[in-house]
């Protein structure tokens, strides 16, 4: 039996029913839906259809990270148990809640100081940061203790490649991250931008395809110069997205074909409340593990 919990937040973007069987516990960020609030809970105060729906119909949305209370709150009961804890947060390059998690361990180790609760920085975010987690999952289930699991993420943290596309730029218009003039066009030239995460964790624009066609070719031609052994893969791959499961399925599809050794087939994830309210509908992001990534 494994001496740590492994924890996150809801923003790993895998099922509710996956971190139950992986064990995995989680704390949930909050977002508002034009101004009423709801938990990120993965889908069960609002399901994601309905989330996207309002947004594709001008819902604005904004969200709020956990705050140190609410991390004492979920720390508590499992240093009660007598277990020490490994929490790996939302990347420090897109939410300051690292800095919560931080301040909560300081608190309840002092209430506790037998126990030991370890934050890591993920440098992930969505189904790459819940890909990190399913990997933690299975070195905790080794037997790797607290100390050792915590050094594992670390080292292994920017071996999880983020890769990016959406076909749909009016969330990223009112986020700021592009401009008016270059979505309108954007979208008069059917331009889709290619994103992926860097090495400090941001979310970084990396190339401009012209076409959805084109740009799931380019998104799994990342896969195939960057994927630990090349096409002879055999982890896991992750996909998440925000109400455009098509899109989603035909980069699985292509996945799937190229990377024949692959670990099962690729696991389509919902983008989750408090990243979509970023995203938007439309985005796809491809997530494996492959060389480290650089800046």
């Amino acid at each position: 039996m494994a001496n740590c919990v492994l924890s996150c937040c809801s923003t790993a973007d895998l099922s509710k029913e996956h971190f139950e069987a992986r064990d995995i516990r989680y704390v949930c960020f909050h977002y508002y839906l034009n101004d009423r609030e709801y938990a990120d809970d993965l889908g069960q105060s609002m399901n994601f259809e309905d989330f996207y729906a309002e947004m594709d119909k001008g819902a604005m949305t904004k969200t709020s990270q956990v705050n140190v209370s609410e991390y004492v709150e979920h720390f508590t009961p499992i240093l009660e148990q007598g277990m020490d804890i490994v929490h790996v947060s939302l990347s420090s390059g897109i939410s300051g809640t690292i800095n919560s998690a931080r301040s909560a361990a300081l608190i309840c180790m002092e209430r506790y100081p037998e126990r030991k609760v370890l934050i890591v920085d993920s440098l992930g975010a969505s189904s790459g940061y819940g890909l990190l987690m399913d990997m933690a999952a299975d070195k905790r289930d080794e037997g790797l203790g607290a100390e050792e699991l915590a050094a594992w993420v670390e080292a292994n943290r920017l071996k999880i490649h983020h890769w990016f596309f959406s076909t749909d730029l009016t969330s990223y218009v009112r986020g700021g991250r592009v401009s008016k003039t270059a979505a309108v066009f954007g979208g008069i030239l059917d331009i889709c931008p290619l994103l992926h995460m860097d090495n400090p964790g941001h979310l970084v624009p990396a190339a401009k395809i012209r076409t959805k066609k084109k740009v799931i070719r380019e998104i799994v031609k990342r896969m195939e110069e960057h994927a630990e052994g090349g096409y002879e893969y055999s982890g896991k791959c992750y996909i998440s997205q925000s109400a455009c499961f098509e899109d989603a399925r035909a980069v699985a599809d292509m996945v799937e074909a190229r990377f024949p050794k692959m670990n099962g087939r690729v696991d389509i994830n919902w983008i989750g409340t408090t990243i979509g309210s970023h995203t938007g509908p439309g985005t796809v992001a491809l997530f494996f593990v492959g060389d480290e990534r650089l800046d």
